[in-house]
């Protein structure tokens, strides 16, 4: 093959890259893909249930798709912008049409070919709810009563005159302590849901959750 051959062909695939780039990360409101949603749903920071939700899309709202990132989309729409599951998005207008998401992008690269870029797809993947990954501390057996909960890393001290702990739902198998002290003092450690504490949960003062 003769080198200018060659290299013209390396400019080409190398134009195709960096527009196929161009395409995924800054793609042109102008190309944005019209979309609403199929359900209310948290707008978030960034694409997972790990980021700060910044707003909740309505169903039915209208959005610009601006890109996707796995299972998430970047949102434009009044309001905050920001990330929303895909499997809570349809493609067109709102009110009816496609019930999962399935927006598409081309582009054409002078003298080369046609790319088309697919966000999301007709089949969407399912994905299961993130797990309550806390415990909660009930005030009477059996897990009735009033309640709260925590996750791990945080505490709490129980207000003065209050009934103490009766049950405590644990289902992820944290290390629990359960302390008689508001200084964290005299404890017990569960590491599994308990149905009822008995005696000793009516001088619980203070709770800690640990990994």
């Amino acid at each position: 093959m003769k080198r200018q051959t060659r290299k013209l062909l390396l400019n080409l695939a190398t134009g195709v890259a960096v527009a196929t780039t161009a395409l995924v990360v800054f793609l042109p409101a102008a190309q944005a893909a019209p979309g609403y949603a199929t359900a209310n749903v948290n707008v978030r920071s960034g694409p997972s249930t790990g980021y700060r939700v910044v707003d909740v899309l309505q169903r039915g709202q209208s959005v610009d798709v601006q890109r996707c990132q796995g299972s998430w989309c970047y949102v434009v729409k009044s309001g905050p912008d920001g990330w929303v599951s895909a499997n809570y998005l349809s493609s067109g207008s709102g009110g009816g049409g496609n019930t999962g998401p399935g927006f598409n992008f081309g582009i054409t690269v002078p003298g080369g070919p046609s790319i088309n870029f697919g966000v999301g797809n007709s089949r969407p993947p399912v994905v299961e709810p993130p797990r309550t990954r806390e415990v909660c501390f009930y005030e009477g057996s059996r897990f009735r009563g009033d309640s709260f909960c925590l996750e791990p890393g945080q505490s709490a001290r129980l207000p003065r005159y209050s009934d103490g702990i009766g049950s405590i739902e644990n289902p992820d198998r944290y290390r629990v302590e359960v302390c008689t002290r508001s200084s964290f003092r005299d404890c017990r450690t569960y590491t599994t849901s308990a149905s009822s504490l008995g005696d000793f949960g009516d001088y619980v003062e203070a709770v800690r959750v640990r990994r």
